[in-house]
């Protein structure tokens, strides 16, 4: 049975815009993942976290700090045979006053855990979905500014270069889905089924 360990924050774990439930296993991602290429004797392993970033502690959340879960979660699963690795928007919080590049650099530290602790895990770097333009403004997000979404926009351009680097593949969300118009940070039900669809032909590609 080959492993796909999905890592990343609350578009990972299943968020909903419309409630803050989170969507059933059937609707997230990672479960129509798990449908999508359950034919090729794949089992997605789930580790999402809402509010996880790459590096920083959270002053208000415990235990977001993706470097430090990482290492103990790919030993928890025993170097499952794919890695992969969403994370950033929470990053992008005012609080972190973080540019793309230094979010980069998260990012390359996970990369580095994961040649330490799994070698031979074949990783997945995939650029978050842009913040929506209105996900600072009153009944969204405070935690977010205009600035914010500008730096979302930034991190493709700079994952897509740390993936080459490091010798992983890599995948822009953006490309594909987009966050809901209900809160403009997670992506809806049919953002999930279409997200799903293309991290499976990426990881049958790799």
């Amino acid at each position: 049975m080959t492993e796909v360990l999905c890592f990343g924050d609350s578009n990972t774990w299943g968020y909903n815009p419309k409630d803050g439930s989170r969507f059933s296993w059937e609707i997230r991602w990672t479960g129509r993942l798990q449908k999508e290429l359950q034919g090729d004797g794949i089992r997605v392993l789930e580790e999402g976290l809402c509010g996880r970033t790459t590096i920083f502690e959270d002053p208000l959340r415990q235990g977001r700090r993706g470097t430090e879960l990482f290492p103990v979660l790919l030993e928890t699963h025993g170097q499952p045979e794919f890695i992969t690795l969403m994370l950033g928007t929470n990053d992008c919080k005012t609080v972190f006053s973080a540019s793309a590049d230094v979010i980069g650099k998260g990012v390359a530290r996970l990369l580095e855990q994961a040649r330490q602790c799994a070698p031979k895990s074949r990783v997945l770097v995939i650029s978050p979905i842009y913040l929506g333009e209105r996900v600072w403004k009153d009944g969204f997000d405070p935690e977010f500014s205009p600035e914010s979404v500008e730096v979302s926009k930034r991190l493709g351009d700079v994952y897509e270069k740390i993936a080459n680097r490091y010798g992983a593949a890599f995948l822009r969300a953006s490309d594909y889905v987009k966050s809901s118009a209900e809160d403009q940070e997670h992506m809806d039900a049919e953002n999930h089924r279409i997200f799903a669809e293309v991290v499976g032909r990426k990881i049958r590609e790799m």
